[in-house]
């Protein structure tokens, strides 16, 4: 009887492998992966890619730690990578599975996040900054006084992302401090500045690419590719760089640590670092990326945008987010969770 429910117990575990055959289940941010892009890899590889959307770091996070999830790659941003490292939740990549880890630009590969590249490929970089529509308001828009004092012409009008990191960051520029700071006077500074500017705010939340394009929302904290994508629908539709500090990021492509279609998640992470196929992931979702000689098959709109070229007197403002101690953390998601009240 052992026996037979041994062959039985092989036969399943055979099939269900079968069936996973072939598979990959890729965790990213919604509206962010190119359609043509993966119609692409499926039809020279074979194999069939889910997409889960998630849509904020700390929700990816918490999905990935929670466990059963069934994913195969998850894409956090740049200082969330030390902590996905540092929890066991991704492995290092094969990378004699991926020769074309080669073509990963050289400013982006000896990242600190990620020296040498052993856990991640780049999938897209750009910064947060603020939209307005031109028609609204004709004031200055590279300040985050938009969203943390906002002018008359925007009061009830504006949006913030609920992205705790780029926010606060934002936030403690704005008062004079620095990302990660565990100086608590600064902290309540920030925190007091963003629980006054709240009831002038009108939400919280995601969706602006079409909700700006629409004249659904005028002003709004935001990522430049679904702003340059929103002005795209809507030329009234203007992004601005906080002259007081912005965030710029990085998000990669990570192999979770019990993902189970390893093979599948390696032949993708070569074909997204291809030039022409990176270009296809930037031509959809409006960012730029890390792969060297992808430029060259580029739209022409993106080597203009002025979402993506940023003006001199403004480059210096923005900045790579540091991964913060626990201590910040801590701090952070007090100020969030009032904030969120």
């Amino acid at each position: 009887m052992k026996k037979v429910l041994s062959a039985v117990g092989i036969l399943l575990a055979s099939t269900t492998l079968a069936c996973a055959e072939g598979e990959l289940q890729l965790f990213n941010w919604g509206d962010y992966t190119s359609p043509d892009m993966i119609k692409k890899f499926e039809e020279q590889t074979g194999i069939k890619v889910t997409i889960t959307d998630y849509d904020s770091n700390d929700t990816a996070l918490a999905k990935i730690e929670a466990g059963g999830h069934g994913f195969d790659l998850v894409v956090p941003s740049n200082s969330w990578v030390p902590i996905f490292i540092e929890k066991g939740l991704v492995q290092e990549l094969d990378l004699s599975k991926i020769p074309n880890h080669a073509n990963i630009d050289q400013q982006w590969l000896e990242s600190p996040y990620d020296p040498g590249r052993k856990y991640s490929v780049p999938w897209q970089w750009g910064s947060t900054g603020v939209a307005v529509n031109k028609t609204a308001y004709s004031g200055d828009i590279n300040t985050s006084a938009i969203f943390m004092d906002p002018p008359e012409e925007l009061v009830g009008k504006v949006n913030v992302t609920p992205e705790m990191n780029d926010v606060m960051s934002l936030a403690l520029w704005y008062v004079g401090g620095e990302p990660c700071t565990e100086d608590t006077e600064v902290l309540k500074k920030a925190r007091d500045a963003l629980m006054e500017a709240k009831p002038k705010w009108l939400s919280m939340d995601y969706g602006m690419t079409e909700k700006m394009a629409a004249n659904d929302v005028v002003a709004s904290v935001y990522w430049n590719g679904a702003i340059f994508r929103a002005r795209l629908q809507n030329p009234d539709v203007v992004y601005g760089y906080p002259k007081e500090g912005y965030p710029l990021w990085m998000d990669q492509v990570m192999l979770l640590s019990d993902a189970q279609n390893v093979d599948e998640a390696h032949q993708f992470l070569n074909f997204i670092a291809d030039p022409e196929n990176a270009a296809l992931i930037s031509s959809f979702a409006r960012y730029a990326n890390g792969i060297a000689g992808s430029d060259a098959f580029m739209p022409e709109d993106m080597k203009t945008a002025p979402e993506i070229v940023v003006a001199d007197d403004l480059k210096a403002a923005g900045q790579f987010l540091p991964t913060c101690s626990p201590k910040a953390q801590e701090y952070y998601a007090a100020i969030w969770t009032e904030l969120q009240k």
